[in-house]
């Protein structure tokens, strides 16, 4: 395509818009909405342009709308630069304390605005739900109600239980709101850095993160890869650590739903590891509303980082007086989709997922024990059934939990048992085991290997940014 933008003869791909033709030749034109690597929006309007054409002018937004053939566009005249205004002017009386808008503000001379709105931080540019919906895949949040009551939350304002706290959201946002959003669980670095301040003890290792103590165990009770998890409930539970413990039980078939037990057979009856990801968020709402105080819970490193981000942004002792949760956190490469998991398993080894007495994914096989035979693949051919949004994730071993469990870097009928805080070494001494060394390099391999996974993701994003 031949165009001009300001005068200037510009050639670019066919396809491609107006605003990627002026940046790719040194043309700026502000944006608030716009990311490379999402679907053009046009919800702020700041990239608004005079385009000519035939001899008619008018104005588009330059983000979504095509380079055409002798096309003539304008970026800034008198009265395009009136339009960024009165909008930088609306925006600043909407969210006055906001950097970004306060740089565009003294960009454009805009010094107090005319209006008088409520204080926000939000501006409605819809960057985190398109980034949860188009790359992550997780659609967590979405736009809510219509109109002045239009805002950006989770369904029904109810803590999410899709939300992996990845932090894509919070990298895309021009503003400070959706690191706000009590409902979701974005974690940046710089949160992970506070979490760990605030609730881990030990010597910070660039792999595994906060860590006092690094064995490998097994228990007496009967469970998986030596039973740890089993046993610390149970011992925290006959201790008196906590009263409650939320576990994720098998339901019917080999579904699974996450469920509080308040005595040790509850706990024996959760045995074994589910390899789907189970809705936890709300159930730990429901538990603490109920008026459970004094919670062990465990989850994967997502379920992990969200209840580490409620106790940050919510200020749980607060609202919830006397509560107490420690965190059994499970190393996890990835979940996978029931139903696609289940279609998977049949159409490669004949089973019916629903009847199999055991899964186990171990030193990069899938296991499935069925009418006690053993069949088995390489994990790496269940890609199709993953769940959206694990690549995203960074963290193998639950670094933010108080403790974390896993198979990898022990021998076999052990578990890895690494304690992260006061609560978790506690947990681990008042706990009956036997004792083994543990392979760190094995864990650290799978530690690099999912990092490495997860950046890639996420440089499309960070190129965007740039």
């Amino acid at each position: 395509m031949k165009l001009e933008i300001d005068g200037r003869a510009v050639e670019i791909e066919e396809g491609k818009t107006i605003l990627e033709a002026a940046r790719s030749n040194g043309i700026d034109i502000p944006t608030l909405c716009y990311h490379p690597a999402l679907e053009p929006f046009g919800a702020c309007r700041l990239c608004s342009v005079e385009i000519e054409k035939r001899g008619r002018k008018r104005v588009v937004t330059a983000c979504n709308y095509p380079a055409e053939d002798e096309l003539v566009v304008n970026t800034k005249t008198p009265e395009i630069v009136e339009i960024r205004k009165m909008l930088i002017e609306l925006l600043l009386a909407r969210c006055p304390e906001e950097g970004r808008i306060q740089s565009l503000a003294m960009e454009y001379g805009v010094e107090k605005p005319r209006f008088e709105l409520e204080n926000e931080r939000c501006i409605l540019c819809g960057l985190c739900t398109r980034v949860c919906e188009e790359l992550v895949g997780v659609s967590a949040i979405n736009v809510i109600s219509r109109g002045v009551e239009r805002e950006v939350g989770a369904p029904y304002k109810e803590l999410s239980d899709d939300c992996i706290g990845c932090g894509s959201c919070a990298l895309v946002c021009p503003t400070e709101a959706i690191k706000r959003e009590k409902n979701i669980y974005p974690t940046t670095a710089e949160d992970i850095r506070e979490i760990e301040d605030r609730y881990l003890e030990g010597e910070h290792d660039k792999e595994l993160g906060v860590y006092s103590d690094l064995i490998a165990g097994k228990a007496s009770v009967d469970g998986q890869d030596g039973g740890m998890v089993t046993a610390l409930l149970i011992s925290g539970m006959e201790n008196k650590f906590f009263d409650a413990a939320m576990v994720v039980q098998r339901e019917e078939g080999y579904k699974a739903e996450a469920v509080v037990v308040e005595d040790v057979d509850g706990i024996r009856s959760a045995r074994g590891t589910k390899y789907l990801r189970v809705p936890m968020m709300s159930r730990l709402d429901g538990a603490l509303k109920e008026g459970k105080r004094r919670i062990a819970m465990v989850g994967t490193p997502c379920e992990v980082r969200a209840v580490r981000k409620l106790q940050q942004q919510w200020d749980l002792e607060r609202e919830f007086p006397g509560v107490e949760i420690i965190i059994l956190g499970l190393f996890c490469f990835e979940s996978f989709d029931y139903d696609g998991l289940k279609e998977y398993t049949k159409k490669l080894f004949g089973v019916d997922l629903d009847k199999a007495e055991k899964t186990q994914i171990t030193r990069g096989k899938y296991i499935v024990t069925s009418a006690g035979k053993e069949y088995s693949c390489d994990v790496r051919e269940l890609e199709n059934v993953i769940r959206e949004g694990c690549p995203y994730c960074d963290d193998f071993v639950s670094r933010l939990a108080d403790i974390s469990i896993g198979s990898v870097g022990s021998p076999d009928g052990y578990s890895t048992v690494i304690a992260r805080s006061k609560r978790g070494k506690k947990l681990l001494d008042a706990t009956e085991f036997i004792r083994a060394e543990v392979d760190k390099r094995e864990i650290v391999k799978l530690v690099k290997l999912k990092k490495r996974n997860a950046d890639r993701k996420f440089a499309k994003i960070l190129e965007g940014l740039e």
